[in-house]
């Protein structure tokens, strides 16, 4: 979706009624037909080139999902060891049957951390999962590291000798 390689493709009448241009199926296909056109017109080194260049920020972004196989299992992990509790998605549909947008808001605690959209409930939970992981986790990191200045900073700014200034003069 982010190529916009739907606004390229030429659909029947069915198909482009009923949102054809975004269907992930349809993209892939599109996608993949880009790539076999640049091997055979160019060869398996610009084909290579093509794959790297568009999947390469992909799996290092998918990097960040950890153990997890996906956005919500990871939110899962992290509000478990965070002691947040289990994430809820809310999920809404507006549109025609044919053509529906999903919108999931991901609660933990009662609390709202992400929301996202999609053409399926499934990916519109994904992308909500991962706006609040991305959110739960930068939280997270910056607690540990306050956390760790505080214990750092205390050990630092403690003086020596306890006692109290005897220097100045009495009231």
């Amino acid at each position: 979706r982010g190529l916009e390689l739907g606004s390229f493709i030429r659909l029947g009448r069915g198909e482009e009624g009923t949102g054809g241009r975004d269907k992930a199926s349809i993209l892939a296909d599109t996608l993949e037909a880009v790539i076999g056109a640049v091997y055979l017109d160019q060869g398996l080194s610009a084909a290579s080139e093509l794959v790297h260049r568009l999947f390469d920020p992909l799996i290092d972004r998918s990097s960040n999902l950890g153990a997890g196989l996906d956005w919500k299992t990871s939110l899962q992990e992290l509000t478990a060891s965070e002691s947040l509790g289990v994430p809820e998605y809310l999920v809404t549909e507006t549109g025609p049957d044919h053509e529906k947008t999903f919108t999931a808001a991901a609660r933990v605690g009662g609390v709202s951390y992400g929301t996202g959209t999609g053409r399926s409930k499934k990916e519109a939970e994904q992308q909500a999962a991962e706006s609040a992981w991305r959110e739960i986790s930068a939280a997270a990191e910056a607690r540990q590291a306050a956390e760790k200045s505080a214990a750092d900073g205390g050990a630092a700014d403690t003086p020596a000798d306890p006692s109290p200034n005897t220097d100045a003069a009495p009231a």
